[in-house]
């Protein structure tokens, strides 16, 4: 006997994806940023350390949020800050979503979005993307049971984005919140802060896991309307960031220098990755991510994606229905990607494939 809700009996529960805690891997599974933090950020929190742990910290992480105001061009409490940008889709998704309602996503993007709507015991519409990762008109259109929208940009797995215009579009048409994940941003050329200002129904979310290489750290924040964070506030935990992540996160973000030293690297690797895996033989879309999206019609991906892993090599294997399997791999540093590539030329050298 399960005392559990039924939903939640029911669900199998969302899968992170692999972390190998012993051995020694080249991990381009994740989308990880292969380059250590700012120093910046490694001294803040040895600073806070010293201060000592012993009390709560800011439940409202508001030496984070002034610099990031700063930074994003809005005033603070236009920013909510959650643990990860994991908890500040699960603070919208509890916001916003009650039983029986329905939660709209792209298909194929983040899975993690599917689950938070079967945790509050909602349903879920997937409008699948066009076969070239457009969206399609349907995912603008409205429907009664319809309470929120995530629209991952770039998109995950394929690194591609849909434009600004069509975005602001379709937060006008739809009839509810729109959470615009922009978990990647930073790799990308343009974002949607300022649609954010023009719309009370657009939400952003961003990580520091990506950009600022903190995955370790878990920091994320969402910006939106006062009168929408003045509600989300209500649902969060009551410190849901910690005193050493707060201090982290805002050396970080602080430090746009090393951001912009960090994203040239990343961008450059990226455009090297997807020109070889071109020549190669794979599909690439042209990706705005770290991390770069390739199918190969007529090849078993599985097959490579395992054997890189028998070599000490962890990509991601996906196959969503109606749409054909690929293998995302992440920028990593040069020497990683160069030796991920050659392991890809020998499967396929080899007929592994």
């Amino acid at each position: 006997m399960s005392f559990v809700r039924p939903e939640i009996d029911a669900m199998a529960g969302y899968v992170p994806g692999e972390q190998p805690q012993a051995g020694k891997f080249i991990k381009l599974n994740t989308n990880e940023n292969p380059y250590p933090a700012s120093p910046a950020v490694t001294r803040a929190i040895k600073e806070r350390l010293d201060q000592g742990l012993e009390r709560y910290p800011d439940p409202l992480c508001n030496s984070f949020r002034m610099r990031a105001a700063e930074v994003l061009g809005v005033e603070p409490d236009w920013i909510l800050c959650g643990n990860g940008s994991d908890d500040i889709l699960t603070i919208v998704t509890r916001a916003f979503m009650g039983a029986g309602q329905w939660l709209r996503l792209p298909t194929p993007s983040y899975v993690l979005y599917k689950t938070l709507a079967e945790i509050q015991g909602a349903d879920s519409e997937e409008i699948a993307f066009n076969p070239d990762w457009s969206l399609p008109d349907a995912f603008s259109t409205g429907s009664n049971q319809l309470r929120l929208a995530f629209l991952p940009n770039p998109n995950s797995p394929s690194g591609t984005i849909v434009p600004k215009a069509q975005i602001a579009a379709a937060a006008d048409a739809l009839p509810c919140p729109l959470l615009v994940d922009e978990a990647y941003v930073d790799f990308a050329d343009e974002n949607c802060i300022d649609l954010v200002k023009r719309n009370d129904k657009v939400l952003v979310s961003r990580t520091l896991s990506k950009s600022y290489a903190l995955a370790g750290l878990r920091f994320g924040y969402v910006v939106a309307q006062p009168h929408i964070i003045a509600q989300l506030m209500k649902v969060k935990d009551s410190y849901n960031c910690d005193s050493l992540s707060i201090a982290g996160a805002t050396a970080a973000i602080d430090d746009q220098q090393w951001l912009k030293t960090n994203r040239e690297k990343v961008i450059q690797t990226r455009k090297r990755m997807t020109a070889k895996m071109r020549e190669i033989g794979f599909t690439v879309p042209d990706s705005q991510a770290n991390f770069v999206w390739g199918t190969f019609p007529g090849k078993n991906l599985k097959a490579v994606y395992e054997f890189l892993k028998q070599n000490r090599v962890l990509v991601r294997y996906m196959h969503y229905p109606n749409f054909e399997p690929g293998i995302r791999i992440s920028v990593g540093g040069d020497d990683q990607i160069d030796a991920c590539l050659m392991l890809i030329e020998t499967a396929l050298a080899q007929g592994i494939a």
